[in-house]
């Protein structure tokens, strides 16, 4: 069976982040993404070889997004005000695309050059923000470490409604940053 004329990879991937966003990941299923393009569930496997294929195109699609506006939000800015940027960026990414964001959750699977490639990109971004605050090799990973998991709580209590309290959501996030900040700020190590 020859490939429908328009559809290709990328069609599918960016149709499948759709999905992913109104759906969450476990609603993206071939059946479903042949639906919304229009198609036969066995046409699509012109273009991937199955589910696990498609996933892992979409988690290294998910991670390019990520990365770009992180760095876009820090464009022009250092310090704890790249921290606070990076910070809101990837706060409003997962807010705007949960089912996308939640592919960038796992570790990238070994052996998958361009997944690793894609997730060391994002890591060294923000390595590269943390990196005036002297924390070494080891310290700046324990850094990231900390600031994706601050990060990823607030997303996902935010995304879930989990935050019903009447505060500024911005103003906790921010308070937030800054306490996260301080705490780095007396960490100097060099190794």
């Amino acid at each position: 069976m020859s490939p429908r004329a328009g559809l290709d990879k990328q069609t599918l991937v960016l149709a499948a982040a759709e999905l992913a966003d109104e759906l969450g990941m476990e609603g993206v299923t071939l059946a479903q993404l042949a639906a919304r393009l229009g198609v036969r569930s066995p046409s699509l496997y012109n273009h991937v070889n199955g589910l696990k294929e498609l996933r892992t195109l979409l988690a290294i699609y998910g991670l390019q997004q990520l990365h770009a506006v992180m760095s876009a939000s820090i464009e022009g800015v250092s310090g704890g005000a790249a921290v606070h940027a990076i910070s809101r960026a990837y706060i409003t990414f997962a807010q705007q695309h949960p089912g996308l964001y939640e592919t960038t959750l796992q570790a990238p699977e070994q052996g998958n050059a361009e997944l690793e490639e894609a997730g060391a990109r994002t890591l060294q971004l923000i390595i590269n923000v943390l990196s005036g605050y002297e924390l070494g090799r080891t310290g700046g990973l324990h850094a990231v470490r900390g600031l994706r998991s601050i990060l990823h709580g607030f997303a996902a209590l935010r995304n879930k409604g989990g935050f019903g309290m009447p505060l500024d959501l911005e103003d906790s996030l921010t308070r937030l940053i800054d306490s996260y900040i301080a705490g780095i700020s007396c960490m100097r190590t060099v190794d």
